[in-house]
């Protein structure tokens, strides 16, 4: 059995022909149409407890993180594998999976049954835990996901996240402080990726390998336009590594402070709640469908 978890209310132009032509390339596939936040983590895990092979995520960044964690609420044995149907607006896993943003080409991805075995985070607060497959961030990124305007986003894409960061800037940034395989690191900005992409096409963590059982770290010491235009220009082209006045390191337990309250984190784009929050890694806790533009380095077991 094929399950398709999608949002039907998604706005945008795209959004709405991606859903439409889902609506006709996914016949024969049980459809579950979210109603709001935190469906989808519910529809994901009832489908797997109900014998699916295989779970479609269709929809942006935050459908694909709620059916994540969906499935990661089954026990490894009964988990059936995850796909990527890109139907938002920034589609950072499918970026990092080589999925076409071509519905038919995208459906015919999903079912040609290539999968790879991927790395889970899981984010651990106050207020519980939360998994993810591509990046968490805290700090001046967390705030900065909060200040995105939807028109904004959906007019620039990733560019509407840069211009949040810019936006930030205007005020006071609390110090995020950074521990991981005994490495510490501390400034305005603190990201852990298990992918190499963070908001789009911005190589963040080039090296980062989808199942090698390591979260990357990256810290921005200093939060100044130059700093973060430099970064960002580096980032774009595949150079952030080494960059002065940021900090890389990788570890399986990444622990993320501030000296401030109220000090925000993100996960997946997702403003989830207040520092300190302790990350960790599952190495190789779910299976994920990749396209055919998927990069060959890091890539797991497949099933053809």
């Amino acid at each position: 059995m094929i399950a398709v978890v999608f949002n039907p209310s998604a706005r945008g132009d795209r959004a709405r022909a991606s859903r439409d032509r889902l609506r006709l390339l996914a016949k024969g596939a049980v459809l579950l149409a979210t109603r709001g936040p935190g469906d989808a983590v519910t529809l994901a895990r009832q489908a797997a407890e109900a014998g699916a092979d295989l779970v479609v995520a269709a929809g942006g960044d935050g459908t694909v993180n709620e059916v994540v964690n969906g499935l990661c609420l089954v026990e490894a044995a009964r988990r059936p594998a995850m796909a990527v149907f890109p139907m938002g607006t920034v589609n950072v896993f499918a970026r990092e999976l080589g999925m076409s943003r071509e519905p038919a080409m995208a459906w015919a991805e999903v079912m040609s049954g290539r999968w790879q075995a991927v790395d889970v985070g899981v984010a651990a607060h106050a207020g519980g835990a939360r998994r993810f497959v591509q990046l968490a961030g805290a700090g001046m990124d967390a705030e900065a996901i909060r200040r995105v305007r939807w028109r904004l986003k959906q007019w620039a894409g990733p560019l509407a996240y840069v211009w949040a960061g810019f936006g930030v800037m205007t005020r006071a940034l609390p110090e995020i402080q950074v521990r991981s395989g005994g490495q510490t690191a501390s400034g305005p900005l603190a990201l852990v990726g298990n992918g190499r992409l963070y908001g789009g096409g911005f190589r963040v963590f080039p090296g980062a390998v989808l199942d090698d059982g390591l979260l990357d770290v990256s810290v921005l010491r200093r939060a100044h336009p130059f700093a973060l235009a430099r970064a960002a220009v580096a980032a774009w082209h595949g150079r952030a590594n080494g960059l002065p006045g940021v900090a890389h390191f990788q570890g399986r337990v990444v622990e993320m402070r501030s000296v401030h309250d109220g000090a925000r984190f993100q996960v997946e784009g997702d403003d989830v709640g207040a520092l300190p929050v302790d990350v960790r890694v599952e190495a190789c806790a779910l299976r994920v469908v990749v396209g055919r533009a998927c990069p060959d380095r890091g890539l797991g077991q497949r099933r053809d």
